[in-house]
């Protein structure tokens, strides 16, 4: 624990910590807001609102990912930090004036500008930790961004989707994004300095060749490129599942919305468990040895959790089934087991990569190389909503979904055991 004491870590924890919060928060206010409360004119449909919701927060990766690595290339690091996270206040205060004005598309655009401060944060903050932190702490380092992400994550989605119903929910959803926003301002002001590697660098503003040339950088190293690949597999599988996790629960087992937070807990949970777990077996060193091994085991858990759904009885159930029923049905507690198994194989999975990246990759254009890892997690979750969709036509169910992904990691993980040295 020495780590998240430290001088040159804790604040950049934190201000990375309340970053993902904010976003999730406001998205999920937004989506709740969009569902169930805003009066929508008649020609406006909620699912096509919250569908166009979260491609604008999705955008951004694809149109600023180029612009952003350059930037944190050619000028002082924590300085570009500074100048986001006053972008980030300066949002959250537009964003709650939208809320009071139950402007939504204002509220999308916000979502938008959300996005965009966290493109120019991503590659900024994954290219200072190899300048801050040493090599020998790199993989402990990540395991906190990754749990810590997560955690972040699963606060501004029960936070955004429960305060903002609540009796004076706009009023206390916009004091905490404002009062986040504020907090990580001035966190972000702790962290050392980290000086730009490449100051004389030439901006292109061609985001589209720009796009092309950073991925290119990337591809030079072969295990960089691969692990990149990896890591946006990785998120192919979360987003596939976080999205579909209020439908499997509501429409394959049957359960109360009360078991949605539940598994999200559990979720986040075996994230982070994984994550250390994962330090702790590679003991300290930045190896790929354990990628494919934890994506067979949790395939093995997802098809558990396969049949577990199936194995559930619903005979006399008249309505949902109560968060206690489920959590005391042998086939309930199956499922929650099989989930947070799937999630500690994610934390061991995903650490690593990330390291490898960091320490394989020339300094020179890091955060380049950073941004491109951004443009194509950005694409892969993209292709997770395809993909779904696509099943969901040929009237797939949620769990077979879920199925087809843990056949999918087979093959995957064999080409990660021959590529990822």
């Amino acid at each position: 624990m020495y780590l998240i004491t430290s001088r040159k870590f804790l604040p950049l924890f934190i201000t990375q910590f309340l970053e993902a919060f904010n976003d999730n928060l406001l998205k999920n206010a937004l989506v709740v807001l969009i569902t169930f409360k805003m009066v929508l004119e008649p020609s406006q449909n909620s699912q096509t609102l919250v569908t166009i919701a979260s491609g604008m927060f999705i955008l951004p990766f694809f149109l600023f990912s180029a612009s952003a690595g350059q930037l944190a290339d050619k000028h002082e690091r924590t300085n570009i930090i500074k100048v986001v996270k006053v972008f980030e206040l300066i949002i959250a205060i537009l964003s709650a004036i939208g809320l009071h004005l139950n402007a939504v598309w204002f509220l999308i655009f916000m979502l938008f500008a959300f996005g965009t401060h966290s493109t120019f944060f991503g590659p900024v903050k994954y290219a200072v930790l190899p300048q801050l932190i040493p090599t020998k702490d790199l993989i402990l380092a990540n395991a906190f961004f990754s749990s810590g992400t997560f955690v972040a994550i699963l606060f501004g989605t029960i936070c955004g989707s429960l305060l903002i119903v609540s009796k004076f929910g706009v009023y206390v959803v916009s004091m905490l994004l404002i009062s986040i926003a504020a907090c990580g301002l001035i966190a972000c002001f702790f962290i050392p300095k980290a000086p730009a590697p490449d100051p004389e660098l030439r901006i292109s503003h061609n985001f589209i060749n720009e796009t092309w040339r950073i991925i290119g950088y990337s591809r030079i190293n072969r295990n960089v490129f691969t692990a990149i690949l990896a890591i946006s597999w990785f998120w192919f599988i979360g987003a596939t599942f976080l999205a579909q996790l209020a439908n499997y629960v509501k429409f394959t087992i049957h359960a109360e919305s009360h078991v949605v937070t539940i598994l999200l807990v559990l979720f986040t949970v075996g994230i982070g468990i994984g994550s250390f777990l994962c330090n702790q077996i590679l003991k300290n060193k930045i190896k790929s040895t354990l990628e494919p091994y934890s994506l067979v085991a949790m395939s093995l858990a997802i098809i558990d959790l396969y049949f577990a759904s199936k194995s559930m009885n619903f005979n006399n159930l008249s309505g949902l089934l109560a968060w206690q029923v489920f959590i005391n049905m042998g086939a309930g507690f199956r499922i929650m087991f099989d989930l947070i198994l799937i999630a500690i194989c994610g934390g061991i999975y995903i650490v690593p990569l990330y390291a490898t990246v960091q320490h394989e990759s020339n300094g020179f254009y890091l955060a380049r190389i950073i941004a491109a890892n951004n443009v194509l997690n950005a694409l892969f979750m993209v292709l997770s909503a395809i993909f779904t969709l696509a099943l969901l036509a040929l009237q797939c169910t949620i769990s077979e979904i879920f199925l087809v992904i843990a056949l999918l990691n087979i093959p995957v993980a064999f080409l990660l055991h021959k590529y990822l040295q």
